[in-house]
């Protein structure tokens, strides 16, 4: 199996890179200081549910998989020895769980092969939903050939396609040209013969993005909103000079995570939507599936839970985002997840400001 080689940065650069996000993104330094706005949706409580707690269904299907529960562990790491291992405690913690289970950015292994073990997970998780993770402008410089090569190697039903625009720009060394991007993600649409997933960085997805997506042929689209980790921060930590003033600058820009969704919940989207962006609690993950993502997506928490603790910690953590999801439905009066966005709701503060100036 041949697999593309990029070009220009050295694969020890990039193997640091990875480890300084690792370590930024799991202590919280690189966190949002504004809100994703989750906080503004209530659901409305019902005094007489009919149901019973075991009883509701969370089980929902996702590019072509069933998950025992609509939650997503993000991409978050690999490329080093650590992340290896967290990429397989998380792996065994989705698979216990019935879950699904995104990779890291794979760029450490396409400039240096021998790094794909780092990714490797099915082994221990043979049955889950796992995406694989390549950056857009890598995208753009390789055949199709050598990206499924990249998506077959890691075992991979999916490929998740991250837009970091953000983070590049304010990245020591970040990459400043973005063009022929929608090109390209036509392109893989077209000939991968796999789903392709659409993913933020942290700065959200605006109604005209998310249409060009879809007329595009994506299958999904992560709209990872403002107000979890900020990558722009996490750059801004690590640079200096103009570019870390930049960053400084930056750090609390985007779209917060209930606004990208609220936008898109009308849209009447051929693609399903994941919410991604500052989701901590199983109350979370309810809000974000009533303004109508299938998908609730978690990454820092679950980083810092399978850190300290493992397939455990992880499985722990996750279980509790479960439980708390499950109990939001049933003090909403909802037998299923699925049914979330039906359930009565009031949205107010700074996301109906937000909702009420939606852009064309």
């Amino acid at each position: 199996m041949t697999f593309f080689r990029m070009p220009r940065r050295p694969a020890t650069d990039i193997a640091k890179r990875k480890a300084d996000h690792l370590q930024i993104a799991r202590s919280g330094a690189g966190a949002y200081h504004r809100p994703t706005l989750l906080e503004d949706v209530h659901l409305v409580h019902s005094a007489l549910p009919e149901l019973a707690f075991e009883d509701v269904d969370l089980r929902t299907d996702f590019l072509g998989k069933k998950l025992a529960a609509p939650i997503l562990i993000t991409g978050m790491t690999g490329g080093t020895r650590e992340g290896r291992a967290l990429n397989r405690a998380l792996a065994a913690a989705a698979q216990a769980l019935g879950i699904a289970f995104g990779l890291g950015s794979q760029r450490p292994m396409l400039g240096k092969p021998e790094l794909a073990f780092t990714y490797e997970v099915r082994d221990v998780a043979p049955d889950i939903l796992l995406l694989a993770n390549l950056g857009l402008v890598q995208l753009r410089a390789m055949k199709t050939g050598a990206i499924a090569a990249a998506v077959e190697r890691v075992g991979a039903d999916a490929l998740a396609i991250h837009l970091n625009v953000g983070q590049e720009l304010a990245q020591p060394g970040g990459d400043t040209d973005f063009r022929a991007g929608l090109g390209t993600i036509r392109r893989v649409c077209a000939e991968l013969g796999r789903p392709v997933v659409v993913k933020e960085t942290g700065c959200g997805i605006s109604p005209q993005v998310a249409r060009i997506l879809v007329d595009a042929g994506v299958a999904a689209i992560d709209v990872s909103g403002a107000g979890g980790t900020s990558w722009i921060a996490i750059e801004a930590l690590r640079a200096k000079g103009e570019q870390k003033a930049r960053g400084e600058i930056f750090r609390e820009w985007g779209i917060p995570t209930a606004t990208s969704l609220g936008w898109l919940q009308n849209e009447n989207l051929r693609a399903a939507i994941i919410a991604s962006g500052g989701i901590r609690t199983g109350l979370d993950a309810a809000r974000a599936l009533a303004l109508g993502a299938r998908v609730a997506g978690l990454a820092q928490p679950v980083l810092a839970a399978a850190s300290q603790n493992g397939v455990a910690g992880a499985t722990r953590f996750l279980a509790s985002v479960i439980d708390g999801l499950r109990t939001a439905c049933m003090l909403a009066g909802v037998g299923r997840a699925t049914d979330l966005p039906a359930a009565p709701r009031v949205i107010t503060g700074e996301l109906a400001t937000w909702l009420a100036q939606k852009p064309r």
